[in-house]
């Protein structure tokens, strides 16, 4: 098979990338068992179905197995169902992979499906905008007998619509105009072409997370294929990896090397469950992606709210505590009398007084260590002497009462010494909030979203909530803004069951001692019953840093 004229060159081997030249001359891509399970199940899909979305972990794969497909499409004759089939990748080195792969596949074939196979041609591929104007972009060709080729381009090309038959679109959610390149991809649907957008996520805001979602919702005929780097461990990565690098595959040396590209993200987790497991990242900045929150979110389960209007102030002090003690006689109460009486609590306040909302969130823990929050309890408005009768009511009522930790920052810090004084500062853990408090206290919360030890119920506003912290300046905390509250749009919050939920946490990891209960007689004479109260007898003071 002649060169056409378009034909600048024929590309040498060592252009190609290292990982393509490290594919030993002996490997058979058709061979039983080359391919890994999720590679031949996404094999079967793109030709069951005509536009598919791959959402994938990094190095799964996938392209790899596009390529061979491809050159087993190319190289076939119409009648097979062979196609031109076209490439465009985010750069000019995952171009260069992909046809470098197809070259392999196309070398192993050539003595039967593919005879006159020429090379890896260089040409100009003409490109035009919708203006009309006209560039010419390098691309490089594989030439079957068949009258088909593949074809993969080194740029972003403008006319993405003008590519007739099939096209794969890998990394997808990183060309420079994403928006773009989905846009012109569902154009071709019109003129019935097959697509293949394959990508690792890029932010859940990114157009091609949007995508997946609008498809899952049914909203496109896309079929998303999912698979992350776990799975491709499970189907045999490690074995395809020594087999390349000439390495022996070990139970002992598989674990190593799975802990090394674990551990090679360091403290970035987001951006290692982004790449590694398919888990969009909710933004730059976002701590603890949505997804992460929504698992921890096992049933659903009260949240309490207490809002008032400024005429409850109207009232007297008598009548107002009797109102209180009414409601939580009505409200409270039953959610009490439901805690398990055998488990350790906890508990963790933020304070508000107008603008947000104070949240109190108790949680017990459980056998297995999970912090199980049984019910939360949001007040907008509630003049700080209530909120401080509502707390000691619920303190007091907590079973095995262990200690809890509360915002002490600002106006909060009064009502938390209040709260100290009565039931001691060796249980009530002062938190005064500052960058030092967030930077040492706040990852261990992120951790226990990751490692599912946090049990919360559903709840659209505590998920707004926990999902508003970001890293700011490598700190995890509250931006300034405010979003408005799901069950009445005139109210804001600002994270404020994260925060509580943080405090919470952090008084879980506190040490503090045990004491045992001694029956105490409330009064003398016969006529007393003695109530079993704890006694606590502590010397000396000092606590955890950050806190007052």
């Amino acid at each position: 098979m002649s060169p056409p004229r378009d034909t600048i060159r024929t590309l040498d081997w060592e252009e190609l990338p290292v990982k393509v030249r490290e594919i030993p001359a002996d490997h058979n891509p058709l061979a039983e068992g080359i391919l890994m399970q999720h590679q031949v199940d996404w094999c079967k899909q793109i030709h069951e179905f005509p536009l598919n979305i791959a959402e994938k972990g990094r190095r799964t794969g996938i392209t790899y197995a596009t390529a061979l497909d491809d050159a087993i499409t190319a190289s076939s004759n119409r009648a097979a169902g062979g196609d031109n089939c076209y490439y465009v990748g985010d750069t000019k080195e995952k171009g260069l992979e992909y046809i470098g792969y197809a070259a392999h596949m196309a070398k192993v074939m050539a003595t039967s499906m593919a005879p006159g196979w020429n090379g890896i041609e260089v040409f100009l591929f003409d490109d035009q905008d919708k203006e009309g104007n006209t560039r010419q972009i390098t691309a490089y060709r594989i030439r079957y007998a068949s009258g088909f080729q593949q074809v993969a381009l080194s740029s972003n090309p403008a006319n993405i619509r003008g590519l007739q038959g099939i096209v794969n679109i890998d990394e997808a959610a990183f060309h420079v105009n994403v928006g773009a390149v989905i846009e012109a991809c569902l154009a071709l649907i019109i003129w019935g072409g097959q697509i293949r957008i394959i990508s690792t996520h890029n932010g859940a805001k990114n157009p091609f997370n949007q995508l997946i979602l609008d498809s899952r919702a049914g909203e496109y005929a896309f079929k998303v294929f999912h698979v992350t780097f776990d799975d491709a461990v499970k189907n045999g990565l490690y074995e395809r990896v020594c087999m390349v690098k000439g390495w022996k595959p070990t139970p002992e040396g598989k674990k190593e090397w799975y802990q090394k590209v674990r551990k090679g993200y360091g403290t970035r987790r987001a951006a290692m469950m982004e790449e590694l497991d398919a888990i969009p990242r909710e933004g730059s900045g976002v701590a603890i992606p949505g997804v992460l929150v929504e698992a921890c979110m096992t049933e659903e389960r009260p949240v309490l709210r207490l809002a008032m209007d400024d005429s409850f102030l109207l009232k007297s002090l008598p009548e107002r505590d009797s109102w209180i003690e009414e409601w939580i006689r009505i409200h409270l109460d039953p959610l009490l009398e439901k805690l398990d009486p055998d488990l350790e609590h906890i508990f963790g306040s933020d304070y508000s007084r107008y603008c947000d909302f104070a949240v109190f969130t108790p949680a017990a823990i459980m056998q297995n260590l999970t912090r199980k929050v049984p019910w939360t309890l949001e007040m907008h408005n509630v003049p700080t002497r209530h909120q401080q009768q509502i707390i000691f009511h619920i303190i007091r009522h907590l079973p095995r009462f262990r200690c809890g930790a509360m915002d002490a920052t600002g106006n909060g810090f009064t009502i938390a010494e209040y709260t100290a004084d009565e039931f001691g500062y060796e249980v009530i853990f002062m938190v005064k909030f500052n960058d030092a408090w967030y930077r040492e206290n706040m990852e261990p919360f992120v951790q226990a979203f990751e490692d599912r030890t946090i049990d919360l119920g559903k709840d659209a506003d505590v998920k707004n909530d926990v999902r508003a912290l970001e890293r700011i300046d490598g700190i995890i905390k509250l931006p300034n803004l405010r979003e408005a509250d799901t069950k009445d749009s005139s109210l804001k919050r600002h994270g404020d069951a994260a925060i509580a939920l943080a405090l919470m946490w952090f008084a879980s990891l506190s040490d503090v001692e045990s004491f045992g209960y001694i029956p105490v007689k409330t009064g003398a004479g016969p006529d007393h019953d003695p109530i079993d109260r704890p006694v606590r007898i502590t010397a000396g003071f000092g606590r955890r840093g950050g806190l007052l």
